[in-house]
């Protein structure tokens, strides 16, 4: 017996470690063979003040990590772009439940989420700087950004959300947060996953051009634009290469974070709809009988 499973543990670490590393090659592969056409195109340009080899940004990356300024530029960002991110979440989150309560107040904000999504990302920046100072720009621009694409989902998200089992809540005298925990938050996790996946990309470009534009003092924007200014290509290659970086870093944080949450929520909720299928079944055959 101990033999029998001791092989079958085996096989599956063995299995795993083969998808990892064909994960592994295949990414390797894909990296190796964008930095061949970089380093051809920046052969065939041939020109440093224009375009920067690989070789020359990964040496201005190895010098910009001992910099205190730029670590201090990357906080300051990372900062101000997650404040506004964190502020249109909840305000999504908050405007959601209120339009899915009460019809008249959708209607009334319908209008301003569609006016948000069709005003280009510039216009509101330009606007922003006349209304307020360069480090409040970036918090509502990344807000502006995040917090109609939050609303949209979750809204449909809770729209969706199965009629019987909250019938089922509501005749068993289930309190307000059971009903939240056991079948609101599996219903709209899914919604949550993909508007977060979205938004916090567009809010990260938006955030980064509104820096751009501003300007405040440590952020990697102005780094950027300054590089863009004074002709130095090699810092403006790499300063577009960490915001990439981080970019994808956090999202897949984030995501893969919510992804654990949601296997936890959706566990309680699949072993609460059973049950209430179950019982429901019972029910309607009493009433048979």
């Amino acid at each position: 017996m101990w033999d029998k499973n001791k092989k079958k543990l085996q096989s599956r670490f063995s299995k795993i470690f083969q998808e990892s590393a064909g994960r592994s090659l295949r990414f390797l592969f894909i990296f190796l063979f964008w930095i061949v056409v970089w380093q051809i195109a920046y052969l065939i340009i041939d020109r440093d003040i224009v375009f920067s080899s690989p070789a020359q940004v990964a040496g201005r990356l190895i010098e910009l990590i001992s910099i205190d300024e730029f670590w201090a530029s990357t906080v300051g960002s990372l900062a101000r772009i997650g404040l506004g991110f964190l502020a249109g979440l909840a305000a999504g989150v908050l405007l959601a439940i209120l339009s899915v309560a009460n019809r008249w107040f959708a209607a009334l904000f319908k209008p301003l989420l569609s006016m948000i999504r069709a005003t280009p990302v510039s216009s509101f920046i330009i606007l922003a700087l006349i209304w307020m100072s360069s480090v409040r720009v970036v918090i509502f621009i990344v807000f502006l950004m995040v917090m109609p694409i939050i609303w949209a989902n979750l809204v449909e998200g809770i729209r969706k959300t199965d009629r019987q089992l909250l019938e089922m809540a509501r005749l068993f005298k289930m309190n307000r947060w059971r009903r939240i925990r056991l079948i609101y938050l599996p219903s709209i996790s899914p919604f949550l996953i993909s508007a977060v996946s979205t938004s916090l990309g567009l809010g990260w470009k938006a955030g980064i051009a509104a820096e751009v534009l501003s300007t405040p003092d440590l952020s990697l924007g102005k780094s950027l634009y300054e590089s863009k200014i004074y002709l130095e290509t090699q810092d403006l290659f790499a300063y577009t290469a960490v915001i990439i970086i981080l970019s994808m870093v956090l999202e897949k944080l984030i995501v893969k974070s919510l992804y654990m949450l949601q296997n936890l929520i959706s566990h309680q909720g699949r072993l609460y709809r059973h049950n209430s299928r179950h019982l429901l079944s019972r029910l309607s055959l009493r009433k048979r009988l």
